[in-house]
């Protein structure tokens, strides 16, 4: 397939599914346009019953009517005109003449002669009208005698019955002529007022497609007036909750939907207020932070200098350093050591909020730069590495190193010996754990250990570490698109670093501040103790 076709038919599926995903199965269009489509289809199936139910009703007894009464006055009049003990000839010729009126019905006169033998007169329409034709049940009821009195005047009636034979509609009637004669009875054919009703229920039928139809199109309408506001609430919605605070949606009329409008812009235009407000805040704040560590660094470095020469005199086997002042000089070199940790941590911490923390990337052989690390510390004798050389990733060295000096010292300070480094692979990620042999971490501590500044106990809010050295772990891994996790094993508390190994972000130069003496791994970051983090 060529590339011109690849496109046409990609552009034909993304039509399709345009045109098909505003009557997805579950949207509010769909569900609305078969409402109003059930609504219209029981209405017009409704009105359609009704009418015809009316319709076939007064053509039939309209039909009926005019028949029943022809019928009667035929009966009447030339029925009636024949002796009480009629001929066969007779019969037949009156039963012509009657089926010769308007309404065109075969007549059938039944009629005992002079000698007492039953006698019939056909007009010898619809195939030869006989007896056989005419139902049992209404035999009976034309031949019963009724009894006369004030309600009833005559001892026979007309009565009639609609048949069907061979799928087409008949009327069949009867009487006997009163005071002696022959009996009558009478068929018509009902097809033409069945084929009018047929057409009459087909008319219905496609009127009813039509108002089907019809409402479908008005549904669709209406959706489309109603669902249109509520799409572009959704839209200017997701489009808010992707950060665009500056959305609104146009506002026009005064119905409800114009009103949900004018609610979502006000409360757009608060959150807009009151993010910027916070930008503001946590910018100021931020600033703040590297103003101070930045102004602490010239102070610091002249305080670090007093106390490397203090130091050097506690060194000394001269003794020159008075015995009463010596504790507090020891004091003063550990404070200010730990002061100088806390700017560089807090230095980083600003580049890490401030998004101008970058990766010096290099291909890494990940056990030596794990053995390079303990041997910078002196944690040989305390740490067993399990990884095998040779296994490459392309990293950060210094803060790869960050990452483990933290790690590793947090198991060393407040896990238990031996500490167990161990490197594995896992699709394409290496996976770093570092497993201590000590009482693990509490549950309460378990969710804050990457905490900035959290304290494990109250009781020690002068631990060595700064609650910083986590947190920087931590983010050195996310900026390398990796993650740790902490949790507890039977054997102690074990912390699982995962970073990628070819899918790290492009290699860009540091800040210029980055690569100031003291922030790289020539001596231990702050190994924070799990309880401080």
């Amino acid at each position: 397939m060529t590339q011109a076709h690849q496109g046409g038919a990609r552009g034909w599926t993304g039509a399709r599914k345009g045109v098909l995903s505003p009557l997805r199965f579950t949207s509010l269009r769909l569900r609305l346009v078969v409402v109003f489509g059930l609504v219209a289809l029981t209405a017009a199936v409704s009105a359609s019953a009704i009418a015809y139910w009316l319709n076939r009703e007064a053509v039939l007894t309209r039909t009926q009517d005019a028949v029943l009464r022809d019928f009667e006055q035929e009966m009447q009049n030339r029925a009636g005109a024949l002796p009480e003990r009629p001929t066969q000839d007779e019969l037949q010729h009156t039963a012509g003449q009657m089926a010769g009126s308007d309404q065109r019905f075969s007549v059938l006169l039944v009629g005992r002669d002079a000698e007492g033998r039953t006698v019939y007169g056909s007009s010898g329409g619809l195939n030869g009208f006989s007896l056989r034709d005419v139902p049992k049940s209404l035999r009976t009821a034309v031949n019963r005698t009724q009894q006369v009195d004030d309600a009833n005047k005559y001892p026979y009636h007309l009565y009639w019955q609609r048949i069907v034979d061979h799928d087409t509609p008949y009327l069949v009637a009867g009487t006997r002529v009163i005071g002696g004669g022959p009996t009558g009875y009478m068929i018509k054919s009902l097809e033409p007022e069945a084929k009018d009703l047929n057409s009459l229920a087909w008319s219905l039928g496609i009127a009813t497609g039509l108002a089907l139809i019809g409402s479908a199109l008005l549904a669709q309408a209406a959706a489309t007036t109603v669902l249109k506001p509520v799409q572009r609430l959704g839209t200017a919605a997701r489009r808010l909750g992707e950060g665009k605070l500056d959305t609104r949606l146009r506002v026009s009329g005064t119905d409800e939907l114009a009103d949900l409008s004018r609610t979502f812009n006000n409360a757009a235009e608060a959150l807009e207020k009151r993010v910027a407000e916070m930008a503001a805040r946590d910018e100021a704040s931020r600033r703040f932070v590297a103003d101070m560590s930045h102004e602490l660094r010239t102070p610091l470095t002249a305080i670090t200098a007093v106390t490397e020469v203090l130091e050097e005199e506690l060194e000394a086997e001269t003794g020159s350093m008075d015995p009463m002042i010596e504790p507090a000089v020891r004091l003063v070199v550990s404070e200010t050591r730990r002061l100088n940790d806390l700017v560089e941590n807090l230095m980083e911490v600003t580049r890490f909020d401030a998004g101008t923390a970058r990766l010096v990337l290099d291909d890494v052989d990940i056990a030596d730069q794990i053995t390079a690390c303990i041997d910078a510390r002196a944690w040989l004798d305390a740490v067993e590495l399990d990884a095998e050389r040779g296994l490459h990733a392309r990293l950060d060295p210094r803060r790869l190193d960050v990452i483990l000096a933290n790690l590793i010292g947090n198991a060393l300070k407040h896990g238990g010996s031996p500490v167990r480094v161990s490197v594995r692979e896992a699709d394409d990620s290496i996976v770093i754990e570092v497993q201590d042999h000590g009482p693990g971490i509490p549950e309460d501590v378990l969710p804050h250990v990457f905490d900035r500044f959290y304290k494990a106990s109250a009781s020690r809010p002068r631990s060595e570490g700064s609650g910083l050295g986590l947190s920087i772990a931590l983010e050195n891994a996310h900026i390398h698109g990796g993650e740790i996790t902490a949790a507890n094993t039977p054997s102690g508390a074990v912390f699982t670093l995962r970073l990628p190994r070819g899918t790290s972000p492009a290699e860009e130069q540091p800040a210029e501040d980055e690569l100031e003496p003291g922030s790289g791994g020539d001596r231990p970051r702050d190994e924070d103790a799990k309880g401080n983090a």
